[in-house]
């Protein structure tokens, strides 16, 4: 049970002043109301007035008492013993003279300001309790939950203990924590899944490393036959079968540390683990590794068919620019024959000798056929120079079809519907195509995929299937389960009897109707009608158009002239600011004090009861400060106690 994770500051500033407190903790920490005046003035003697005090303000600023009460900064003695009216510092040490006096004081501070005992109940139950929740919940390195602790037992206003009594408690939560996270994974698996996780540390006569450390490497490459590795890994993981088992009550952070760990450590070492932490520990690691192997399987996919779609796209541009010259002699012959056609002094019946008489038939025919051959539409996408690469997609296309079951909403539907199509078509040497959905062909595609008799083309078709299924992906149209990246982007919105109990309150905070039928009849109305409305407007409407952006139709709008203010708006802007009264900022803010009293429900952090003479006043003074954005320094009045610069900055 290790308890040295507290570094040497966290030590140094437990329970103990670290450094002369700021001018702002001064104020809010040390400053003395009415309360804590009245309670001072009782002692007897500067000395024991003095130490009481600090006695207070050191429980309030550490949460703890001292076992030296005059062991504070030297500003910290000034800044109380001027509020007391004390200037012979030098009666502090007399303090110390009988021990007895200041743990008395301090246990009177304690019942008087409601401190409680680190070990009284139910506190510490609650206290341990809570630890343990965050500790099974959370994957909070034990520094980060002794400091949650601290301030836990600081809001409580329960006494802090030794640094080594909660620094034990912190390592012993855990442990716990951790032990029965080890206990109720080890008992989800059955003996033969065991077995195969023991597996994955032992090293096979065909190989140098364990399967463990094999599985554990993503791969670097984009590439097909790195794809089909990639696939070949997620069936290795998937034959672990830990998918079955029911994972739904382990804190996935939880899970996600184990599998770090797995990942990261020496099979050796986890090999000699115990057995409970082994079996957790690989549990983990396959339950998070399927997703990771499916992720890395889909970023393949991904980045596979964008290379093929960049790499076609710069062939493409290569062979244009190289038969560029051809073209354009090709477009010099057609427009010199389109010349003569538009010559209106060549008769009609005289056009095709004309024609034929400065380009014979056959340069004319081959400039067509040239042009035809050359020319590329406005929307072509060089998608049958990518069919070329049909020999590099079968690499991995029939082990993608059969590993990948991909899901989709309503919007992926057709794109899962084409996928099955393949699927089913898969291994068939001559499959019959006709029965191929063509509503998720793209116009692009369509020249391709359709031939002049309507047949459909196995290729075309296939690779246009691929790029609106990483569309689609990147849409997230489809997904695949389980995924950290490529996940169901509604996995985690409140579904049945979770979104049943919380619907009530959610309308009402949106002010919407339970049922959908009503808000959806009021929504599809309104769309309706500004729909027609614009449709009816839009011949007529010269502050909008619609233009190609990207080959998509897309609004624009134009931009709205500015308008000048009216006299009218002019002369009622001079009218109501010629009624406003002329008074001062803080008047107005002690007058609506007076109206309706809400300084006075401040009080002070640390005590409730705490009050000091004219709080609303320091109050509004403040709020003054803040909304104006002009600090207190033009606020300070020396002559008013409740506008000095101790209280202004105390409240």
């Amino acid at each position: 049970m290790p308890v040295d994770f507290l570094t040497e500051e966290q030590q140094s500033r437990y329970g103990r002043y670290a450094g002369e407190p700021t001018p702002a903790q001064l104020a809010r920490y040390f400053y003395l109301d009415d309360t804590d005046l009245q309670l001072v003035l009782k002692r007897r003697g500067n000395h024991n007035r003095l130490g009481f005090a600090l006695q207070i303000c050191t429980v309030r600023f550490l949460n703890t008492f001292l076992s030296l009460p005059t062991d504070v900064p030297s500003s910290v003695v000034a800044y109380v013993a001027a509020q007391l009216g004390i200037t012979d510092l030098s009666c502090l040490p007399r303090y110390l003279e009988r021990p007895t006096t200041h743990r008395e004081h301090a246990g009177e501070i304690q019942k008087h300001y409601g401190y409680r005992d680190f070990s009284d109940q139910p506190q510490h139950w609650r206290l341990v309790r809570w630890m343990y929740e965050r500790a099974t919940l959370s994957v909070e390195r034990p520094s980060i939950l002794f400091d949650l602790a601290t301030a836990r037992l600081v809001e409580q206003k329960v006494l802090l203990p030794g640094v080594t009594v909660l620094a034990r408690m912190v390592a012993t939560v855990r442990d716990r924590a951790t032990n029965r996270l080890w206990q109720a994974l080890f008992k989800l698996p059955s003996p033969k899944q065991q077995r195969r996780l023991e597996e994955l540390l032992q090293i096979n006569d065909n190989s140098r490393i364990t399967p463990l450390d094999r599985l554990r490497h993503s791969p670097t490459r984009t590439s097909a036959p790195a794809l089909v590795d990639a696939l070949n890994r997620l069936v290795e993981v998937r034959a672990l079968e830990v998918n079955t088992l029911d994972l739904s009550r382990i804190p996935p952070s939880r899970l996600k540390v184990l599998a770090r760990t797995a990942a990261s450590a020496r099979a050796q070492t986890i090999a000699r683990m115990p057995t409970e932490r082994r079996i957790a520990t690989l549990l983990a690691f396959a339950h998070v590794l399927e997703a990771t192997a499916m992720d890395d399987a889909v970023d393949l996919l991904d980045g596979l068919i964008g290379d093929l779609l960049a790499a076609s796209k710069r062939v493409g541009e290569r062979e244009r620019l190289r038969t560029i010259k051809d073209l354009d002699a090709a477009a010099l012959q057609l427009c010199e024959a389109c010349g003569v056609l538009l010559d209106p002094s060549c008769d009609d019946q005289r056009v095709r000798a004309e024609i034929f008489a400065r380009l014979s038939r056959d340069k004319l025919a081959s400039a067509v056929a040239k042009v035809e051959a050359l020319a590329r539409p406005a929307d072509d996408d060089y998608y049958d120079i990518m069919m070329r690469r049909w020999k590099h997609v079968r690499i991995f296309l029939p082990r993608l079809l059969h590993t990948i079951q991909f899901k989709g909403t309503e919007a992926g539907r057709p794109i899962l519907e084409a996928l099955q199509f393949l699927r089913a078509i898969e291994g068939r040497k001559k499959p019959d195509l006709s029965a191929a959905l063509l509503n998720v062909v793209s116009k692009s595609w369509l020249r391709l995929v359709l031939s002049a008799t309507g047949k459909v083309g196995r290729r075309a078709y296939t690779f246009c299937i691929l790029e609106r299924l990483r569309y689609a992906l990147r849409r997230r149209d489809l997904f695949v389960c389980p995924s950290l990246r490529w996940g169901d982007p509604r996995a985690k919105l409140l579904q049945g009897d979770a979104w049943i109990a919380a619907r009530p309150t959610v309308c009402r905070t949106l002010d919407l109707q339970p049922t959908p039928q009503q808000e959806l009849e009021a929504l599809a109305s309104q769309l309706d009608a500004a729909y027609r409305r614009t449709a009816d407007n839009l011949p007529t409407n010269a502050g909008v158009r619609i233009e190609q952006v990207e080959r998509q139709d897309s609004v624009v709008l134009s931009g709205l002239d500015k308008l000048e203010e009216p006299p009218s708006l002019i002369a009622l802007r001079e009218q109501v600011a010629a009624l406003l009264p002329h008074v001062d900022l803080p008047e107005v803010l002690l007058e609506v004090q007076a109206w309706t009293g809400f300084a006075n429900e401040f009080t002070h952090l640390t005590q409730g009861n705490a009050r000091v003479e004219d709080l609303h006043v320091s109050i509004c003074a403040v709020l003054l400060a803040e909304a104006c954005n002009i600090g207190l320094e033009p606020l300070v009045r020396l002559d008013v106690p409740a506008l000095t610069r101790g209280r202004l900055s105390w409240v």
